[in-house]
């Protein structure tokens, strides 16, 4: 590819990504702080500064498991180009501008694996795919909702037998302290 034609491709490539990334904190940002707005434990500014604070040096804490996950075993690594890449920008970025536009819950990393996916499937077909680490994805993608609610019910039970001879009053008090 000529030079001069790359050098924007490959700016506009970022631009992409970073609308992605926006578009993933801006689509994310609403489960991150609304209960702590709507319990009034802080105010909107201050959580907001309290979200983009802990969103950007999250990954000196956690790493980067989620891109890394999302970097292999999906696709085929060698089909993989600025199209692909692009597809499955494009293919999230429409995705989660329409879930949220229809007020539908979606996880951005869920909708980049789909376009990734699909990006891969256009490319080169079925043969793209990595079925042992797409399998292994879906598998979490359909088990972390269950785990999830089975755990929040094994949590309620118990704070609910903890707080039972509790006042209301004395029980809101704690959950904004530990908030």
């Amino acid at each position: 590819m000529d030079a001069t034609l790359a050098f924007p491709l490959l700016v506009g490539l970022i631009a992409v990504a970073l609308l992605f990334d926006f578009l993933n904190g801006l689509h994310d940002a609403a489960n991150s702080i609304a209960t702590i707005v709507s319990t009034r434990v802080l105010r909107p500014q201050y959580a907001v500064l309290w979200a983009a604070f802990f969103n950007f040096i999250a990954f000196l804490f956690f790493g980067l498991h989620v891109a890394e996950t999302l970097g292999t075993g999906i696709i085929d690594p060698g089909i993989v180009d600025p199209q692909v890449i692009f597809a499955a920008l494009m293919g999230a970025i429409v995705w989660n501008l329409l879930t949220w536009w229809l007020g539908i819950p979606s996880s951005s990393s869920h909708a980049l694996i789909g376009g990734l996916v699909g990006g891969g499937l256009a490319k080169a077909g079925v043969g793209a795919l990595v079925w042992t680490g797409l399998t292994k994805t879906i598998a979490a993608i359909v088990l972390s909702p269950l785990v999830g609610f089975l755990l929040a019910l094994v949590l309620v039970a118990v704070v609910s037998w903890l707080s039972v001879r509790s006042t209301p009053f004395a029980v809101d008090r704690a959950f904004r302290i530990l908030q």
